[in-house]
């Protein structure tokens, strides 16, 4: 077989506010491989098929933040992909693999010793579209459930609410929540998501925070067992004044300060004393061996079953990421966002 084109998608300045993906990306089409006789040594090859565009690269393109992007290399996340070739008996040729990919067509992965723990054939037995593996059944489903069982700990009859509920994460966690037997209430940024949320996966209540007081529609919901915070800012501070005696509060993402935003100075710290509430941040990586399996057990077959609901978009074509991302970030898309690399 002759090479063949192999684009990689690029961070080549750091943002300022909102990213631009013109001036600060970059689609690199000068790339090519020969799938059929390039050197493995001792690794396997494969073909991405889906890539998940998600709110946290955004604080990767940051200097001195947690795992930062270096300036010229190639956007890293979370992705599913078929094995083309391999010299190692872990992976073999056909085997969907997931986890975390760069952004490009073809990939070489060498050192198989170390690499093998860092994928998961996806076996679908429930005949899903492979792109639910990077939504509800992927990354984000999975920072809903490990969240929920680490640190929510959810009891039957207790209430939460879930700051950006109709993003993919805040979604599976109304529906956990729901299956579970909690009252649950959502925030969200349009009134189309409200209708979501309530007419089709049936929150207790939902609000669009853009016409509609937080604090109001929170004491009205009445005190909360959990929050699951997406956002920050003074949604975590309005949740902070309204928890519950023993309250959990889930630290999953701070979108209000991803983009430059100037900070909220939280106030209402003091409340979490005399009503014993926890607080702790979420990274979900921490919690995989722990929940993996029950996850894979659980989620896809609900998904099948019709008791998890999703939303996403597929796009075709990887020069369309950066313009994805901004799009995640300015909350215009309900759900899950996915790059499809072939048509």
């Amino acid at each position: 077989m002759a090479p063949v084109s192999n684009p990689c998608y690029r961070l080549i300045s750091r943002p300022s506010g909102y990213p631009d993906p013109v001036k600060n990306f970059q689609y690199d089409t000068s790339g090519s491989i020969d799938p059929d006789t390039i050197d493995l040594k001792g690794g396997f090859l494969m073909q991405t098929q889906f890539l998940s565009v998600d709110p946290y690269m955004r604080g990767r393109m940051d200097e001195g933040t947690f795992d930062a992007w270096e300036l010229g290399n190639v956007f890293m996340g979370y992705g599913i992909s078929e094995v083309i070739r391999s010299e190692i008996p872990e992976f073999q040729e056909g085997d969907i693999l997931y986890g975390i990919h760069r952004f490009e067509h073809y990939t070489i992965h060498e050192g198989w010793e170390a690499q093998t723990k860092k994928w998961r054939v996806i076996h679908n037995f429930e005949n899903l579209p492979l792109s639910v593996y990077l939504g509800v059944a992927g990354m984000p489903g999975k920072t809903a459930y490990y969240g929920m069982k680490a640190i929510g700990q959810p009891k039957a009859g207790e209430s939460i609410f879930v700051s950006t509920a109709a993003g993919v994460v805040g979604q599976t966690v109304c529906q956990l929540s729901k299956a579970w037997g909690l009252k649950v209430l959502g925030s969200t940024g349009s009134d189309d998501k409200v209708k979501f949320l309530q007419e089709d996966i049936h929150v207790d209540h939902a609000f669009n925070y853009k016409n509609s007081s937080t604090a109001d529609e929170v004491k009205l919901f009445g005190g909360l067992d959990i929050f699951w915070d997406n956002v920050g800012g003074q949604i975590l501070d309005i949740a902070l004044a309204n928890m519950k005696s023993h309250g959990r509060i889930i630290i999953c993402g701070q979108i209000a300060r991803y983009n430059g935003e100037n900070p909220y100075g939280i106030k209402n710290v003091f409340s979490m004393v005399y009503n014993e509430v926890t607080m702790k941040g979420l990274y979900v990586n921490s919690y995989e061996e722990q929940y993996s399996e029950e996850f894979y057990s659980t989620v896809p077959k609900m998904i099948a079953d019709g008791k998890m609901k999703y939303t996403e978009e597929v796009v075709v074509g990887l020069e369309h990421a950066g313009d994805l991302l901004v799009k995640v970030l300015k909350g215009q898309i309900m759900g899950k966002v996915v790059l499809q690399m072939w048509a």
